[in-house]
């Protein structure tokens, strides 16, 4: 199953699209004149050294027969100037393009990470994380090249093209004619490879998608792995995933490296033509010199060419790429603020559903006809089999999803006519995935109150009984832990986690099984600070310990998609009907007693 997960490759196969390159110009409009500036310098390299063959005409046909070392000594000077010249420029050259190019990925990247975190949690339930992290990195990086140099040795080559052939045909115009012979074969080359070309690099991106996928996977799952002596088959779908990246990436270059030696051949071709050609016209107005000039200028011609064609190699390469990035830049968010969306003002923290359906795409009704009323301050505790739809309606809340019909109402305002910023500042949700980011155990508690005093963290860290274990760490509250947290337990994770979510002081508080890895000791102490800190805010709590929701204002027994029974815990007990069922039938593992 796994298997032909990551063997599926995205379909998008579209044709050789300029709206792609109209786009990435968009990027490279800005630094225009720095361009400009290094095409004008990169002309006058090209002007340069494109002397040299008709100053050994010169040499040839004028100074070495009249003896004339003056002028011979003239043209070395010319010629070891324009060398100088030459150099200096491609320096310049280099440097100012690596800058621009950089600047230009630079921002591709910044782009296309801040419409990342536009996007809703529907896109990235879908998507495998490594398939959008390889885009993010590698599909960037890919454009490197292009935009350091391809774009400037383009209008250079055009230049030097356009001079050389100038050049030919002020040395004579049948000479050029023939040397011309070879492009009508190069041009219908290109045309026969530039479809398989462009498919082979869309084919490579989506391989290479596939690995990245495969392997962020597997690193996250490590424990997992391990614990159930997975390797040998983790082994075998990494080498078909990675036998599938290496076939795909001989492919493409096999086609790639079918241009660059059809040029070398034809060039090779044209030049003993026109040595056989230009030797028999000696002496019929075409000198020596002129043949030497003329072989010179033949061999500059074929090289622009090359580039020209390496050009197009890197254009086709960088289209592949340039797909899959603005595929993504124009994947559309499902939730977002309304377009005259108004900020929700500072709310008492009344929540409302009014018949409200909802269901995540394909998978029917999760929610079906829910009504709930909470009023400010209230404590609403949600408890049922697993899959009935607990951590949805306190996701709707939110506004992770939209609901398919009805209305979530905050303070009598509908939320969806809210800025979803304004929503969301006002509430403080810790999810059943603890995530701590890399850092300091301090920037993560103010991770969501940026503006928060060290002494605010610490207030908040202490009233939920995490700052003693955090002043135990090695540096304390400066203490750096990685991506996750694997070096803190699940408890401590899930207190800083706490921590987080206080700190913000929010008017709604959302706890999805917030105390489920900590231990009874810790939990004990927690309970006064819950008391505290729960009062005066509206909280919505999911879990299965008993200790932490039988206090609860109302506990809503949730089962498929309904509101199955309402009222307190002692109320829900004399029912003796669905929740008292629960508390029975988990009676020794959730702690009371």
């Amino acid at each position: 199953m796994a298997r032909n997960k990551f063997n599926i490759d995205e379909e998008l196969d579209t044709p050789f699209n300029l709206v792609h390159l109209k786009r990435l110009l968009l990027y490279i409009k800005p630094y225009k004149k720095k361009i400009l500036l290094t095409v004008l310098i990169m002309l006058i390299a090209s002007g340069a050294n494109l002397i040299g063959p008709y100053l050994i005409k010169q040499a040839i046909d004028e100074e070495i027969p009249s003896k004339d070392i003056a002028g011979l000594a003239a043209l070395s000077g010319i010629y070891l100037g324009a060398l100088i010249i030459t150099g200096i420029c491609m320096k310049f050259r280099i440097r100012m393009m690596s800058e621009i190019g950089h600047s230009i990925i630079l921002n591709i990247r910044k782009d296309l990470f801040t419409h990342l975190q536009k996007l809703s949690f529907s896109f990235f339930d879908s998507r495998p994380h490594g398939k959008i992290l390889v885009r993010v990195v590698n599909y960037v990086n890919s454009l490197s090249d292009l935009l350091s140099n391809g774009l400037i040795n383009l209008i250079t080559d055009l230049f030097s093209l356009t001079v050389i052939i100038g050049f030919m045909l002020a040395i004579d115009v049948k000479l050029t004619l023939y040397a011309m012979a070879g492009f009508p074969v190069l041009a219908g080359i290109i045309f026969l490879i530039k479809n398989a070309q462009r498919k082979a690099w869309q084919n490579l991106s989506n391989k290479v998608s596939n690995m990245n996928a495969y392997v962020h996977e597997s690193i996250n799952g490590m424990k997992v792995t391990q614990a159930f002596v997975r390797e040998q088959e983790n082994r075998k779908i990494f080498h078909e995933v990675s036998d599938g990246y290496r076939g795909s990436w001989i492919k493409a270059i096999k086609i790639q490296f079918l241009l660059w030696p059809s040029i070398e051949n034809i060039s090779v071709l044209t030049v003993s033509f026109i040595y056989v050609i230009g030797i028999s016209m000696i002496g019929q107005g075409v000198t020596v010199g002129a043949v030497i000039a003329f072989i010179g200028y033949i061999w500059m011609f074929w090289t622009p060419l090359a580039n020209i064609g390496n050009f197009y190699n890197a254009i086709i390469n960088a289209m592949a790429y340039l797909e899959r990035i603005f595929e993504m830049m124009d994947e559309k968010p499902s939730i977002t603020s309304e377009y005259n969306a108004k900020e929700l003002p500072l709310i008492k923290g009344k929540v409302e559903f009014e018949n409200v359906v909802f269901g995540y795409e394909g998978n029917g009704k999760n929610l079906d006809q829910v009504n709930i009323k909470v009023n400010p301050g209230e404590t609403i505790a949600l408890v049922g089999p697993t899959g009935a739809g607990k951590t949805t309606i306190v996701s709707l809340i939110s506004r992770f999803y939209d609901v398919n019909s009805g209305e979530v109402k905050i303070d009598d305002i509908n939320i969806k006519s809210v800025t979803l910023s304004s929503l969301r500042k006002q509430m403080g949700i810790m999810l059943q995935d603890s995530f701590i980011f890399s850092g300091s155990i301090m920037d993560n508690i103010r991770y969501g109150r940026l503006d928060a005093t060290d002494e605010e963290v610490m207030e908040a860290a202490k009233a939920v009984q995490a700052h003693h274990f955090i002043i135990q760490l090695e540096n304390g509250y400066q203490t750096e832990v990685n991506e996750r947290g694997t070096m803190l337990s699940n408890g401590q994770r899930q207190l800083i986690s706490f921590a987080r979510a206080l700190l913000a002081d929010p008017k709604i508080l959302i706890l999805d099984e917030a105390t489920s890895s900590i231990d009874t000791e810790t939990e004990l102490a927690l309970q006064k600070a819950l008391e505290i800190l729960l009062a005066g805010r509206t909280s919505f709590i999911i879990a299965h310990r008993l200790s932490t929701i039988q206090n609860a204002t109302r506990i809503l027994f949730i089962d498929k998609g309904r509101i199955q029974e309402e009222g307190t815990h002692e109320e829900l007990i004399s029912l003796r009907g669905k929740y008292w069922k629960l508390y029975t039938s988990h009676y020794s593992s959730l702690d009371v007693g």
